[in-house]
């Protein structure tokens, strides 16, 4: 599946405010409680429905509801901050969690935590997390989600880099994947740039 960017003028706005590194925590938070609601409008307009007969103060009708289930997965910690906005627009959705850690000898990610609802084979799984770096993570993640029997998977990120778009593409080539902006490149250190540093710290205000 193709790279979406979404290319938004209110989300350019509002990740702007974020970037800036004298942004205080609270700030930050809340622009990215914000930029969460604007990005799930897009990411679920297209979502399968199905027919519902519904009776109005009118009249009868055929409406429509959502055809299925949608888990939030946010990949630990930072995806935890997409996770209010996405729930204002879908207060319906089920919320599991992945928690991938780089293993220091094979330098190759881990998963050290995960739990998730029932139903992953039938469900529309959206995974969250801020920040698409060098993709490793993210594409393990992917990787573990599928082997509990998730098929229709989405990842959704605020900023990427083409280095991990291109993991992600080639990994997993089924997954369709949005960004609110695509960013430059990474540093020798692996952030993204221009970025907006570590999205876990400056989110949860820790060093």
């Amino acid at each position: 599946m193709a790279t979406t960017i979404l290319n938004h003028a209110l989300i350019d706005h509002k990740l702007t405010i974020m970037r800036d590194k004298d942004t205080k925590t609270i700030v930050f938070k809340d622009n990215l409680d914000e930029i969460a609601m604007l990005m799930a409008y897009e990411v679920t307009k297209e979502l399968p429905l199905v027919d519902k007969e519904i009776v109005t103060p009118i009249c009868p009708m055929i409406g429509k509801e959502l055809k299925k289930q949608i888990i939030l997965v946010p990949i630990l910690r930072a995806g935890i901050g997409l996770v209010d906005g996405f729930r204002r627009i879908i207060p319906t959705a089920k919320i599991g969690h992945i928690g991938m850690a780089r293993n220091e000898e094979t330098l190759i990610p881990e998963e050290y935590y995960a739990k998730f609802p029932s139903g992953l084979e039938d469900s529309i799984v959206i995974i969250v997390d801020p920040m698409l770096a060098t993709g490793g993570s993210a594409s393990a993640a992917i990787t573990n989600i599928k082997a509990r029997g998730a098929k229709d998977i989405r990842l959704v990120c605020l900023v990427g880099a083409p280095e991990g778009v291109k993991v992600i593409e080639e990994d997993h080539p089924d997954v369709e994947l949005i960004l609110a902006t695509l960013d430059e490149k990474l540093n020798e250190k692996g952030y993204i740039v221009p970025g907006l540093g570590d999205a876990g710290d400056r989110l949860f205000g820790t060093d």
